[in-house]
């Protein structure tokens, strides 16, 4: 027998409802019979019934490889797998952890889609400034180098008087200070058709004089690509003067440079 817990009728046992006030005996314990032994519930951690997302790991990686293998093109599978690996652990009702991996990936490759526009953009500024900066560095070096050029020509031509300028810019270059091997430049501008910095330079010496003396020469400086290594074409003779052109070989006729 039980008895109603709200109107503490007598009733049989096994019956859900009592008859008296219609109470539902639902929670109601029902007696458990003499002898039957009661066996120890086994009790199992929840924490040992969730497994992790795959989703939410592989959300994980791809976020770590967008920053350092492949930007931005892991950075989309981050989201989606991130998406999905928290809609799937909402759905599984706590059967699945993740939660912490998922968002950590979803994090990692929005921030990625968020910086490429902003490096793109920075990039789009610097670019351009640098390779000017670089332009500029490389023009500022030629026209240095002709001064140089000018100043050896000067010292060689006082030196050897019987020649006059060298016939060669090699005889400028390391040497025995003589007529052949002058000193009065690096081995890099004594060689014939030189490359520096962007520039190539090239030396010719004008007709001997009666005398067998060279008395006059020009010296050039292109950029070896346009608009890439150097803007600026140079010139200079035996007057000294600098002189600078654009889109064009320089020769005496281009203005003098500022």
């Amino acid at each position: 027998m039980q008895t109603c817990p709200r109107c503490s009728a007598s009733l049989p046992d096994g019956i859900a409802f009592c008859s008296s006030c219609g109470n539902s005996l639902s929670g109601t314990t029902t007696p458990r019979p003499a002898g039957v032994p009661v066996s120890p519930a086994v009790s199992i951690p929840y924490a040992m019934l969730q497994e992790t997302s795959g989703k939410a790991t592989a959300s994980l990686i791809c976020g770590i490889v967008a920053y350092i293998i492949l930007p931005f093109f892991a950075a989309i599978p981050a989201i989606i797998l991130g998406h999905l690996a928290l809609s799937d652990i909402k759905k599984r009702a706590g059967q699945l952890k993740g939660n912490g991996l998922a968002i950590a990936g979803m994090v990692m490759g929005y921030a990625q889609i968020v910086l490429i526009p902003v490096i793109l953009i920075i990039a789009a500024i610097a670019i351009p400034n640098l390779l000017r900066a670089r332009m500029a560095a490389n023009e500022a070096y030629a026209v240095g180098a002709l001064r140089t050029y000018n100043n050896a020509m000067v010292n060689y031509a006082t030196q050897c008087q019987n020649v006059g300028f060298p016939a060669s810019v090699q005889n400028l270059g390391p040497g025995n200070g003589d007529c052949d091997g002058a000193n009065l430049v690096s081995v890099q501008l004594s060689m014939p058709a030189a490359i520096r910095n962007g520039y190539r330079f090239f030396y010719s010496p004008g007709p001997a004089d009666n005398l067998g003396r060279v008395a006059n020469y020009t010296i050039t400086a292109d950029p070896i690509s346009e608009n890439v290594s150097g803007i600026q074409h140079f010139f200079t003779n035996e007057t000294g003067v600098i002189r600078a052109n654009r889109g064009e070989q320089a020769t005496a006729d281009s203005p003098p440079l500022q």
